[in-house]
Protein backbone atom coordinates (compact mmCIF):
# COMPACT_ATOMS: atom_id res chain seq x y z
CA UNK A 1 0.00 0.00 0.00
CA UNK A 2 2.88 2.46 1.08
CA UNK A 3 4.91 1.51 -2.15
CA UNK A 4 2.09 1.87 -4.46
CA UNK A 5 1.46 5.41 -2.71
CA UNK A 6 4.78 6.55 -3.36
CA UNK A 7 4.81 5.63 -6.90
CA UNK A 8 1.66 7.38 -7.43
CA UNK A 9 3.41 10.56 -6.10
CA UNK A 10 6.65 9.97 -8.04
CA UNK A 11 4.30 9.50 -11.37
CA UNK A 12 2.17 12.59 -10.99
CA UNK A 13 4.98 14.83 -9.85
CA UNK A 14 6.73 13.64 -13.12
CA UNK A 15 3.69 14.75 -15.16
CA UNK A 16 2.43 17.88 -13.73
CA UNK A 17 5.48 19.47 -12.26
CA UNK A 18 5.98 22.14 -14.80
CA UNK A 19 2.29 23.11 -13.62
CA UNK A 20 3.40 23.79 -9.90
CA UNK A 21 4.99 27.41 -9.00
CA UNK A 22 8.45 27.01 -9.03
CA UNK A 23 8.63 26.75 -5.12
CA UNK A 24 5.34 23.74 -5.25
CA UNK A 25 7.99 21.92 -7.37
CA UNK A 26 10.67 22.18 -5.87
CA UNK A 27 8.55 20.74 -2.86
CA UNK A 28 7.27 17.96 -4.76
CA UNK A 29 11.05 16.52 -5.36
CA UNK A 30 11.52 17.00 -1.67
CA UNK A 31 8.19 15.00 -1.34
CA UNK A 32 9.61 12.20 -2.97
CA UNK A 33 12.77 11.69 -1.47
CA UNK A 34 11.11 11.79 2.01
CA UNK A 35 8.84 9.10 1.25
CA UNK A 36 11.82 6.59 0.10
CA UNK A 37 13.41 7.76 2.90
CA UNK A 38 10.55 6.59 5.12
CA UNK A 39 10.38 3.28 3.30
CA UNK A 40 13.96 2.45 3.99
CA UNK A 41 12.46 3.55 7.91
CA UNK A 42 10.46 1.05 7.90
CA UNK A 43 12.72 -1.75 7.00
CA UNK A 44 15.20 -0.96 9.87
CA UNK A 45 14.06 -2.33 13.86
CA UNK A 46 13.10 1.18 15.32
CA UNK A 47 15.65 0.36 18.50
CA UNK A 48 18.52 0.46 15.78
CA UNK A 49 17.00 3.49 14.01
CA UNK A 50 17.29 5.53 17.16
CA UNK A 51 20.90 4.13 18.49
CA UNK A 52 22.79 6.89 15.87
CA UNK A 53 20.74 9.27 17.33
CA UNK A 54 22.40 8.40 21.00
CA UNK A 55 25.98 7.78 19.66
CA UNK A 56 25.71 11.46 18.55
CA UNK A 57 24.19 12.85 21.78
CA UNK A 58 26.89 10.85 23.81
CA UNK A 59 29.87 12.63 21.54
CA UNK A 60 28.02 15.85 21.92
CA UNK A 61 28.76 15.58 25.65
CA UNK A 62 31.57 14.57 25.11
CA UNK A 63 33.06 17.21 23.02
CA UNK A 64 31.14 19.97 25.90
CA UNK A 65 33.66 19.22 28.14
CA UNK A 66 35.57 22.60 28.59
CA UNK A 67 39.65 22.29 28.71
CA UNK A 68 39.63 24.97 31.41
CA UNK A 69 37.71 22.68 34.04
CA UNK A 70 39.73 20.14 33.33
CA UNK A 71 42.83 18.37 34.89
CA UNK A 72 45.91 18.20 31.89
CA UNK A 73 45.91 14.93 30.29
CA UNK A 74 49.07 14.65 30.79
CA UNK A 75 48.06 13.85 34.64
CA UNK A 76 46.92 10.26 34.96
CA UNK A 77 45.46 8.65 37.99
CA UNK A 78 45.65 5.59 39.29
CA UNK A 79 42.40 3.78 39.33
CA UNK A 80 41.46 1.20 42.32
CA UNK A 81 42.32 -1.97 39.63
CA UNK A 82 45.93 -0.11 39.43
CA UNK A 83 45.08 1.19 35.20
CA UNK A 84 45.64 5.08 34.06
CA UNK A 85 43.40 7.17 33.19
CA UNK A 86 42.73 10.59 32.18
CA UNK A 87 41.19 12.29 34.90
CA UNK A 88 38.54 15.11 33.50
CA UNK A 89 35.36 17.23 34.59
CA UNK A 90 32.52 18.32 32.53
CA UNK A 91 31.61 21.65 32.86
CA UNK A 92 27.98 20.82 33.10
CA UNK A 93 28.92 18.49 36.04
CA UNK A 94 29.71 21.48 38.51
CA UNK A 95 27.17 22.89 40.96
CA UNK A 96 24.16 25.44 39.50
CA UNK A 97 25.93 27.87 42.19
CA UNK A 98 29.24 27.37 40.83
CA UNK A 99 28.09 27.76 37.07
CA UNK A 100 26.56 30.24 37.54
CA UNK A 101 29.12 32.10 39.07
CA UNK A 102 31.47 31.70 36.43
CA UNK A 103 28.74 32.88 33.54
CA UNK A 104 28.38 35.88 35.54
CA UNK A 105 32.26 36.85 35.45
CA UNK A 106 32.65 36.11 31.74
CA UNK A 107 32.13 39.51 29.06
CA UNK A 108 29.91 39.56 26.41
CA UNK A 109 31.96 37.57 23.66
CA UNK A 110 32.73 34.95 26.54
CA UNK A 111 29.00 34.36 26.53
CA UNK A 112 28.41 33.88 23.26
CA UNK A 113 31.30 31.21 22.63
CA UNK A 114 29.97 29.13 25.58
CA UNK A 115 26.24 29.48 24.17
CA UNK A 116 27.57 27.62 21.71
CA UNK A 117 28.89 24.49 23.50
CA UNK A 118 25.73 22.43 23.68
CA UNK A 119 22.22 23.33 24.14
CA UNK A 120 22.02 23.09 27.80
CA UNK A 121 24.96 25.83 28.24
CA UNK A 122 23.08 27.98 25.54
CA UNK A 123 19.80 27.94 27.72
CA UNK A 124 21.91 29.51 30.41
CA UNK A 125 24.28 31.84 28.55
CA UNK A 126 20.99 33.33 26.48
CA UNK A 127 19.45 34.30 29.82
CA UNK A 128 18.24 37.64 30.46
CA UNK A 129 19.62 38.04 34.18
CA UNK A 130 23.27 37.63 32.34
CA UNK A 131 23.29 40.09 30.08
CA UNK A 132 20.95 42.89 31.92
CA UNK A 133 24.39 43.77 33.71
CA UNK A 134 26.40 44.10 30.23
CA UNK A 135 23.43 46.07 29.07
CA UNK A 136 23.57 48.30 31.82
CA UNK A 137 27.20 48.78 32.05
CA UNK A 138 27.97 49.57 28.38
CA UNK A 139 24.50 51.09 26.98
CA UNK A 140 22.88 52.39 30.35
CA UNK A 141 23.70 55.60 29.61
CA UNK A 142 22.80 55.95 26.09
CA UNK A 143 19.58 53.94 26.51
CA UNK A 144 16.14 55.43 27.61
CA UNK A 145 12.62 54.29 27.36
CA UNK A 146 12.36 55.88 23.94
CA UNK A 147 15.06 53.56 22.62
CA UNK A 148 13.39 50.93 24.41
CA UNK A 149 9.71 51.39 22.84
CA UNK A 150 11.79 51.43 19.52
CA UNK A 151 13.43 47.99 20.57
CA UNK A 152 10.18 46.65 20.95
CA UNK A 153 8.64 47.72 17.97
CA UNK A 154 11.40 46.34 15.90
CA UNK A 155 10.58 43.24 17.84
CA UNK A 156 7.08 43.30 16.51
CA UNK A 157 8.24 44.23 13.07
CA UNK A 158 10.53 41.08 12.89
CA UNK A 159 7.90 38.43 14.05
CA UNK A 160 5.85 39.57 11.79
CA UNK A 161 8.94 39.12 8.75
CA UNK A 162 9.69 36.42 10.20
CA UNK A 163 6.32 34.74 10.17
CA UNK A 164 5.32 35.44 6.60
CA UNK A 165 8.80 33.56 5.68
CA UNK A 166 7.69 30.52 7.71
CA UNK A 167 4.52 30.73 5.65
CA UNK A 168 6.03 30.70 2.66
CA UNK A 169 8.63 27.84 3.00
CA UNK A 170 6.06 25.93 4.29
CA UNK A 171 4.27 26.39 1.14
CA UNK A 172 2.81 23.01 -0.39
CA UNK A 173 4.51 20.57 1.80
CA UNK A 174 2.63 22.10 5.01
CA UNK A 175 -0.47 21.51 2.90
CA UNK A 176 -0.28 17.62 2.27
CA UNK A 177 1.54 17.55 5.77
CA UNK A 178 -2.02 18.28 7.28
CA UNK A 179 -4.00 16.50 4.15
CA UNK A 180 -1.64 13.28 5.78
CA UNK A 181 -0.88 13.46 9.01
CA UNK A 182 0.92 10.22 9.45
CA UNK A 183 4.93 9.77 10.34
CA UNK A 184 6.19 8.87 6.88
CA UNK A 185 4.56 12.56 5.92
CA UNK A 186 6.97 14.45 7.68
CA UNK A 187 7.94 16.73 5.03
CA UNK A 188 10.74 19.36 6.22
CA UNK A 189 9.85 18.96 9.96
CA UNK A 190 12.26 16.95 12.65
CA UNK A 191 11.27 14.96 14.98
CA UNK A 192 9.71 17.04 17.55
CA UNK A 193 7.68 18.81 14.81
CA UNK A 194 9.38 21.84 14.74
CA UNK A 195 10.03 22.95 10.96
CA UNK A 196 13.23 23.84 9.18
CA UNK A 197 13.39 27.89 9.97
CA UNK A 198 13.46 27.21 13.63
CA UNK A 199 15.84 24.83 12.99
CA UNK A 200 17.85 27.70 10.65
CA UNK A 201 17.42 30.41 13.83
CA UNK A 202 17.67 27.45 16.71
CA UNK A 203 21.53 29.06 17.23
CA UNK A 204 20.31 32.54 17.44
CA UNK A 205 19.10 33.46 20.67
CA UNK A 206 15.28 34.94 20.99
CA UNK A 207 14.57 38.07 19.19
CA UNK A 208 12.96 38.94 22.06
CA UNK A 209 15.71 38.77 24.97
CA UNK A 210 18.27 41.14 26.45
CA UNK A 211 21.20 39.17 24.54
CA UNK A 212 19.64 40.24 20.90
CA UNK A 213 19.31 43.62 21.98
CA UNK A 214 22.71 43.83 23.24
CA UNK A 215 24.11 42.50 20.01
CA UNK A 216 21.78 44.74 17.71
CA UNK A 217 23.21 47.55 19.30
CA UNK A 218 26.71 46.35 19.34
CA UNK A 219 26.61 45.50 15.02
CA UNK A 220 25.19 48.54 14.78
CA UNK A 221 22.21 46.77 13.12
CA UNK A 222 19.54 48.73 14.91
CA UNK A 223 19.17 52.87 15.30
CA UNK A 224 17.85 54.09 18.56
CA UNK A 225 16.83 57.44 19.27
CA UNK A 226 19.09 59.32 21.75
CA UNK A 227 20.28 62.97 22.04
CA UNK A 228 24.00 64.08 20.89
CA UNK A 229 25.77 67.55 22.59
CA UNK A 230 27.15 69.99 20.62
CA UNK A 231 25.70 68.56 17.03
CA UNK A 232 27.27 68.34 14.13
CA UNK A 233 30.78 68.21 15.17
CA UNK A 234 30.43 71.01 17.57
CA UNK A 235 29.30 73.71 14.49
CA UNK A 236 29.05 77.18 16.51
CA UNK A 237 25.35 77.63 15.72
CA UNK A 238 24.76 74.35 18.25
CA UNK A 239 27.07 75.10 21.32
CA UNK A 240 26.17 73.60 24.61
CA UNK A 241 22.82 72.48 23.50
CA UNK A 242 21.55 68.67 22.87
CA UNK A 243 19.62 67.41 19.97
CA UNK A 244 17.45 64.44 19.74
CA UNK A 245 18.70 62.10 16.99
CA UNK A 246 18.89 58.53 15.97
CA UNK A 247 22.24 56.95 16.39
CA UNK A 248 23.51 53.19 15.58
CA UNK A 249 27.44 52.22 16.41
CA UNK A 250 30.20 51.60 14.68
CA UNK A 251 32.62 48.74 16.38
CA UNK A 252 35.66 49.69 14.36
CA UNK A 253 35.66 53.31 15.67
CA UNK A 254 34.01 52.52 18.79
CA UNK A 255 31.72 55.77 18.04
CA UNK A 256 28.60 56.52 16.83
CA UNK A 257 26.65 57.95 13.87
CA UNK A 258 24.28 60.21 14.07
CA UNK A 259 20.79 61.03 11.75
CA UNK A 260 19.38 64.32 13.26
CA UNK A 261 15.51 65.61 12.55
CA UNK A 262 15.21 67.50 9.61
CA UNK A 263 15.43 71.23 9.87
CA UNK A 264 12.84 72.62 7.71
CA UNK A 265 14.10 72.00 4.05
CA UNK A 266 17.38 70.72 5.07
CA UNK A 267 18.55 67.71 4.00
CA UNK A 268 18.95 65.16 6.90
CA UNK A 269 22.24 65.85 8.60
CA UNK A 270 24.33 63.00 9.75
CA UNK A 271 27.15 63.26 11.73
CA UNK A 272 30.01 60.34 11.59
CA UNK A 273 32.70 59.88 14.76
CA UNK A 274 30.43 61.15 17.62
CA UNK A 275 32.16 59.84 20.72
CA UNK A 276 30.60 58.21 23.70
CA UNK A 277 30.97 61.44 25.85
CA UNK A 278 28.59 62.95 23.75
CA UNK A 279 26.05 60.76 23.36
CA UNK A 280 23.05 60.97 26.54
CA UNK A 281 19.49 59.20 26.85
CA UNK A 282 17.05 61.65 26.90
CA UNK A 283 16.08 62.83 30.08
CA UNK A 284 12.65 63.81 29.73
CA UNK A 285 10.70 61.01 27.33
CA UNK A 286 8.98 63.67 25.21
CA UNK A 287 9.33 64.49 21.74
CA UNK A 288 11.64 67.09 20.57
CA UNK A 289 8.37 68.70 18.31
CA UNK A 290 6.49 69.10 21.44
CA UNK A 291 6.78 71.65 24.86
CA UNK A 292 7.82 70.11 28.25
CA UNK A 293 5.62 71.50 30.48
CA UNK A 294 8.00 73.08 33.37
CA UNK A 295 7.04 72.06 36.97
CA UNK A 296 10.67 73.54 38.45
CA UNK A 297 9.66 77.81 37.61
CA UNK A 298 8.59 78.47 41.38
CA UNK A 299 11.98 76.90 42.70
CA UNK A 300 14.50 78.62 40.12
CA UNK A 301 16.98 80.79 42.09
CA UNK A 302 20.05 82.88 40.84
CA UNK A 303 22.97 80.29 40.25
CA UNK A 304 20.44 77.32 39.47
CA UNK A 305 21.52 75.44 36.57
CA UNK A 306 18.72 74.89 33.61
CA UNK A 307 18.17 73.78 30.63
CA UNK A 308 15.91 75.37 27.93
CA UNK A 309 14.09 74.03 24.82
CA UNK A 310 15.11 76.69 22.13
CA UNK A 311 14.55 76.28 18.94
CA UNK A 312 15.33 78.90 15.25
CA UNK A 313 11.61 78.61 14.25
CA UNK A 314 8.13 76.94 14.13
CA UNK A 315 9.34 74.22 11.45
CA UNK A 316 12.75 73.22 13.03
CA UNK A 317 12.42 70.29 16.38
CA UNK A 318 13.67 71.84 19.81
CA UNK A 319 17.16 71.42 21.46
CA UNK A 320 18.27 71.27 25.10
CA UNK A 321 20.26 74.57 25.93
CA UNK A 322 22.60 74.98 28.94
CA UNK A 323 21.90 78.37 31.08
CA UNK A 324 22.33 79.01 34.31
CA UNK A 325 19.61 81.21 36.61
CA UNK A 326 20.47 84.76 36.68
CA UNK A 327 19.73 87.96 38.76
CA UNK A 328 17.24 90.70 37.23
CA UNK A 329 18.47 94.16 36.34
CA UNK A 330 16.63 95.58 39.74
CA UNK A 331 18.79 93.36 41.47
CA UNK A 332 22.30 93.88 42.59
CA UNK A 333 23.86 90.68 42.94
CA UNK A 334 23.82 90.57 46.73
CA UNK A 335 22.41 87.58 48.05
CA UNK A 336 22.04 88.88 51.46
CA UNK A 337 19.35 91.54 49.72
CA UNK A 338 18.59 89.65 46.80
CA UNK A 339 14.11 89.88 46.07
CA UNK A 340 14.63 87.96 42.77
CA UNK A 341 13.26 84.28 43.95
CA UNK A 342 10.16 86.26 44.96
CA UNK A 343 9.80 88.10 41.56
CA UNK A 344 7.13 86.70 38.54
CA UNK A 345 9.97 87.00 35.76
CA UNK A 346 13.19 84.91 35.93
CA UNK A 347 16.62 85.86 34.08
CA UNK A 348 18.50 83.32 32.06
CA UNK A 349 22.14 83.98 31.12
CA UNK A 350 24.15 81.52 28.73
CA UNK A 351 27.53 82.40 29.21
CA UNK A 352 29.02 80.45 26.35
CA UNK A 353 28.32 84.13 24.63
CA UNK A 354 29.64 87.09 24.91
CA UNK A 355 27.96 90.32 26.95
CA UNK A 356 25.94 92.21 24.48
CA UNK A 357 25.37 89.48 22.62
CA UNK A 358 21.44 88.73 21.67
CA UNK A 359 21.76 85.46 22.92
CA UNK A 360 23.16 85.92 26.36
CA UNK A 361 19.98 86.96 28.34
CA UNK A 362 16.65 86.27 28.33
CA UNK A 363 13.86 87.29 30.52
CA UNK A 364 10.55 84.51 30.86
CA UNK A 365 7.32 84.50 33.63
CA UNK A 366 6.85 82.50 36.54
CA UNK A 367 3.15 82.28 36.34
CA UNK A 368 2.46 82.24 32.06
CA UNK A 369 5.07 81.01 31.24
CA UNK A 370 4.81 79.38 27.54
CA UNK A 371 6.77 79.47 23.87
CA UNK A 372 8.61 82.80 23.80
CA UNK A 373 10.04 84.12 21.11
CA UNK A 374 10.41 85.72 17.69
CA UNK A 375 11.98 85.02 14.51
CA UNK A 376 14.89 86.90 14.82
CA UNK A 377 15.82 85.67 18.17
CA UNK A 378 14.45 82.31 18.41
CA UNK A 379 11.80 80.78 20.48
CA UNK A 380 12.23 79.46 23.84
CA UNK A 381 10.14 77.00 25.62
CA UNK A 382 10.32 74.41 28.56
CA UNK A 383 12.77 74.47 31.34
CA UNK A 384 14.00 71.79 33.55
CA UNK A 385 16.14 72.22 36.85
CA UNK A 386 19.38 70.51 36.54
CA UNK A 387 19.97 68.86 39.90
CA UNK A 388 22.84 66.26 39.70
CA UNK A 389 26.46 66.61 39.54
CA UNK A 390 26.88 64.74 36.72
CA UNK A 391 24.70 66.81 34.41
CA UNK A 392 26.34 69.72 35.51
CA UNK A 393 29.86 68.63 35.46
CA UNK A 394 29.19 67.50 31.54
CA UNK A 395 28.13 70.68 30.28
CA UNK A 396 31.05 72.35 32.17
CA UNK A 397 33.45 69.56 30.75
CA UNK A 398 32.00 70.90 26.75
CA UNK A 399 31.89 75.14 28.04
CA UNK A 400 33.96 76.17 25.12
CA UNK A 401 37.24 77.90 25.72
CA UNK A 402 36.48 81.72 24.69
CA UNK A 403 33.23 83.34 24.46
CA UNK A 404 31.06 83.12 20.83
CA UNK A 405 29.93 86.74 19.58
Amino acid sequence: MLFFFTIIILFYSCIYLKQFPYYCSSEMRLLSLFLLKDLSFLAIPFSLYYLPLKMAFKNKCISSKVSNFAINGENRVNSPSGSCNIAQMCLLDLPDLVLECILERLPPDGLCSMSSVCSSMRERCVSDHLWKKHMKQKWGKVIGPAAYREWQWHIVCKNESSFFNQAKEKGLLNYLANLFPVSLVRLGCNNDGSNSMAMKTKNYPPVDSVMSWYLALESGKFWFPAQVYNRENGHVGFILSCYDAELCYELKTDTFQARYPPHGRRAVPIETGVTWDRVRSAPIDTSPYDLHTSDCLNELRPGDHIEIQWRRNKEFPYGWWYGIVGHLESCDGNETYCLCPESDMVALEFNQYAPGSRWRRTIISRKYHKEEGNEADGFYAGIRKLHGGGEISTWKHLFPAAVLE
